[in-house]
């Protein structure tokens, strides 16, 4: 009996330790990064989903700025100011306009990138391939109901830099983005962030407010 409690306390203790430590980690690349006045990242983003067979593939490239972003994939552009989303579509020439500030799930690239996530259970994924490249895998799971189950952030210690994160909702998706690289930018004009419907002079705009 005294030996399963001891050993009960020990893997406490060192559960315990491995999560302070990945809360550690997680706060330091934030820090890091919330000091740049703006970021563009290049990145290749993948959707599985094996019970539907589904595995598509994409580039694409995002500008970040504090709440704003610009983020642009094949056919699609999606811009925000921090208060206002724009979603253009290629192919069919309309965007939609929503509300950035509607609904507490949504996860943006400026959430991702620079968020700290008091409400979520915070703890290390081991995988000793990516141990060895210097690569270290946080997990944060929701403590209340959320629409994904969990995320994976993979961050090379070193450079305190995500390399890549992975999303898992409940329908069985996962939602994999590998940061190829990513670099500081500097100031960045506010006009930048915003959808000008004078570049578009044929777009159909479908406002969802």
């Amino acid at each position: 009996m005294k030996l399963s409690i001891t050993l009960g306390l020990i893997v406490l203790f060192v559960t315990a330790t491995a999560q302070q430590g990945a809360d550690v980690l997680l706060k330091k690349v934030i820090d890091k990064t919330k000091t740049y006045s703006s970021i563009k990242v290049d990145f290749e983003y993948r959707m599985l989903n094996e019970d539907a067979g589904i595995d598509e593939m994409k580039e694409g490239v995002v500008y970040i700025k504090d709440d704003a972003y610009k983020l642009v994939m094949v056919g699609q552009t999606v811009i925000s100011d921090g208060q206002t989303i724009w979603t253009y579509l290629e192919d069919s020439d309309e965007v939609m306009v929503s509300s950035a500030t509607e609904g507490e799930e949504n996860i943006t690239p400026s959430s991702m990138l620079t968020s700290y996530y008091d409400d979520h259970k915070i703890s290390y994924q081991s995988n000793r391939r990516k141990e060895n490249e210097g690569l270290k895998t946080v997990e944060l799971r929701p403590q209340t109901g959320k629409k994904f189950v969990k995320i994976q952030i993979t961050i090379d210690e070193d450079k305190l830099q995500i390399e890549s994160f992975s999303i898992f909702d409940s329908g069985g998706n996962e939602f994999i983005y590998t940061i190829k690289s990513m670099k500081e930018m500097g100031m960045m004009d506010d006009g930048f962030f915003t959808f000008k419907e004078s570049d578009y002079p044929d777009v159909e705009v479908i406002d969802m407010r």
